[in-house]
């Protein structure tokens, strides 16, 4: 398990981009964190370090964003009006979140899984991030991966 202290906005987005860089096919970044905690502002880093020029923005009413012009297609999932894994199944997104063919960003991911089996599919990098609120611009990224 890992920690990053952010003390800006931009810091957070040059770790997201720090890890979009590093990035391979299949690998799920799963987000947690209250709402205004920068879950969006990493993704958005995520997609610069995946050579993706567009806008990133938030899919809570679209559940999905697809990104497909980088390095990587970058699939943004937003699951804050789902409740419960049945409702992942039922809207149609478990296919981004079983080895996807680029990047998945899962905003929420709580909502599908709280804890990453043991053994995830073969293949899967998962990385399961918590960003807490430590301050106006600080946040405290807390993360482990698993699989790969």
């Amino acid at each position: 398990m890992a920690t990053f202290i952010s003390h800006s906005p931009a810091e957070t987005a040059a770790l997201g981009e720090s890890w979009g860089r590093q990035a391979c096919p299949g690998w799920i970044i799963g987000l947690s964190g209250d709402l205004g905690a920068g879950k969006t502002l990493l993704a958005a880093g995520i997609a610069r370090g995946l050579g993706i020029a567009a806008r990133v923005q938030s899919p809570t009413f679209t559940l999905v964003n697809e990104y497909l012009d980088g390095r990587l297609p970058l699939f943004h999932l937003d699951l804050y009006r789902l409740t419960s894994p049945h409702d992942v199944v039922t809207a149609g997104l478990e296919t981004y979140l079983n080895r996807p063919p680029g990047v998945a960003v899962v905003e929420w991911i709580e909502r599908w899984i709280e804890n990453w089996p043991p053994a995830p599919p073969h293949g899967v990098r998962f990385r399961r991030v918590e960003i807490k609120l430590s301050g106006e611009n600080d946040r405290e990224l807390v993360y482990e991966d698993f699989g790969g």
